[in-house]
């Protein structure tokens, strides 16, 4: 692995709930347990005025709710502040950028800006930066999603951060790539003989991608009114997802030879349009529910929505890719909020048997072989396939390998901001969506977006603590197939 060398990173909204919840400890336990961070300079930006010693408190206050007692160490943490520092800046002001620059290293030294802001202050922050002298060639820019919210919107913000900094020194950052279960999936096709032969439509059935969420829109109802699940989640993590399993093999493991697979993969999704949005989606809104026993509000009566809001919290769609390796395979894609458990797998259900000869193989719409890429709660991999069960008879039952990272590596798993930190700094984009990728997706997804503006018919309601809406599942079981939690 490439050594880090020293960096200067300036987390834009460095007081707000992303720093606090994810940058910050992550880059504690990178500082902790390597020399990763021990040349850095951490320096959180915010518009709240306060002391340095004061934002030092609310970070260990945030460090010590966020990372597990047990991985909290008194003598790492005193090591890991010393390299915080705080400046208050207004980002809509360009003077308030004038003595960013002092704090910095020299510009030989690599400079991570991260804009942990909403995406209408991107353009602004980075104009701010070019404007006052801090974009050298050794910066590099973090954006987070969602970039835009349509087409237009992200070229725009891509055209206008394009024109400052080149492409090798942005950085669009999507956490679900950052995840270890991703990294072995690339690992279990690409680096064994055993799945790749079988990757394809002659030998799978169908995929499904779930990530499921139990919270609500939490404190962030005006963000997500102007958002949905669409754009939020299938957008970005999703269609991420989908290209990572449904890409063909790249020539090597370079940046621009991953995203030239996957690019390939959103062009050769099928457009939805018109009548086929209404046939292959289903959008769905919350109502009032329990969440592990405990009462939870519909979201319509959450604060910051809109009485007759119309925005979706749940999403299933069935996609599907014109190509040679994957056409006629339902790829199924659902995401929601308030749903009855916290989740995200990849499911690949491989076809059936062309002829049983034993007893009690599966019935109905049970594969006899399936593997499981489980991303959350706990990381994983499960190889579902038949097996004799104990006994005189030839009978079959389902059973499963399982593949449980924690328990199989005896090692604390990195967080996917932790990678991606270091994957910015060391300057490696592999885990990156590049600007076309960026196009591609928005321009499957805006189609779908403009059928349901069109539309007369609300999101379908679901009770919070369900799987959704009963849609969702009419849209698997016209294939003849179920979610894979039914099974």
């Amino acid at each position: 692995m490439q050594d880090v060398q020293a960096f200067d990173l300036v987390i834009f909204g460095g007081s707000g709930d992303l720093a606090m919840r994810k940058l910050l400890p992550a880059l504690y336990y990178r500082h902790r347990d390597s020399a990763d961070c021990s040349q850095s300079r951490i320096i959180g930006v915010a518009r709240q005025e306060m002391e340095r010693d004061e934002y030092l408190r609310l970070v260990e206050q945030s460090c010590r709710k966020f990372v597990p007692a047990g991985d909290f160490d008194e003598d790492a943490w005193r090591s890991f502040a010393s390299h915080l520092y705080y400046y208050n800046l207004d980002a809509t002001r360009p003077a308030s950028y004038d003595h960013l620059g002092a704090m910095l290293q020299s510009p030989d030294t690599t400079r991570v800006f991260f804009l942990a802001t909403a995406p209408d202050l991107f353009v602004t922050i980075c104009s701010n930066l070019a404007a006052s002298g801090l974009v050298t060639r050794e910066s590099r820019v973090v954006l987070e999603k969602p970039l835009g919210h349509d087409v237009a919107s992200s070229q725009q913000i891509n055209a206008a951060v394009g024109a400052i900094f080149e492409e090798h020194q942005i950085f669009r950052i999507d956490h679900y790539l950052g995840k270890e279960t991703v990294q072995n999936l690339l690992a279990l096709r690409f680096g064994n003989a055993l799945f790749e032969p079988l990757w394809n439509r002659a030998n799978i059935r169908d995929v499904q991608i779930t990530i499921a969420e139990q919270v609500g829109v939490e404190r962030r109802g005006e963000f997500y009114e102007r958002t949905g699940a669409l754009r939020d989640m299938v957008q970005n993590h999703l269609l991420q997802l989908l290209c990572i399993v449904a890409m063909e093999p790249p020539s090597s493991i370079d940046p621009d030879a991953v995203r030239d697979e996957k690019l390939k993969v959103l062009r050769a999704l099928k457009p939805l349009t018109g009548e086929d949005v209404a046939a292959h989606t289903v959008r769905g809104q919350y109502r009032a529910g329990a969440i592990d026993g405990k009462p939870v509000p519909g979201y319509l009566e959450e604060p910051g929505i809109a009485a007759d809001s119309n925005t979706e919290t749940f999403v299933a769609i069935r996609a599907l890719l014109d190509n040679w390796r994957w056409s006629g395979v339902p790829f199924y894609l659902r995401t929601g909020k308030r749903m009855q458990d916290r989740l995200a797998e990849i499911v690949v259900n491989f076809r059936d048997l062309p002829h049983k000869i034993l007893p009690s193989a599966p019935a109905g719409d049970r594969p006899a072989n399936s593997l499981v890429i489980q991303l959350q709660p706990d990381e994983g991999v499960q190889l579902h396939m038949m097996a004799k069960t104990p006994g005189d008879e030839m009978r079959m039952s389902p059973v499963h390998l399982n593949l449980d990272f924690g328990e199989t590596f005896k090692s604390r798993q990195w967080d996917a901001y932790e990678r991606l930190l270091m994957d910015v700094i060391r300057g490696n984009l592999t885990l990156f969506m590049r600007r076309d990728e960026l196009d591609a997706a928005w321009r499957w997804v805006e189609p779908i977006l403009h059928a349901w503006q069109k539309s007369e018919d609300r999101p379908k309601p679901y009770t919070a603590g369900t799987w959704g809406p009963a849609a969702s599942n009419t849209l698997v079981a016209r294939d003849g197939h179920c979610w894979h939690e039914d099974i």
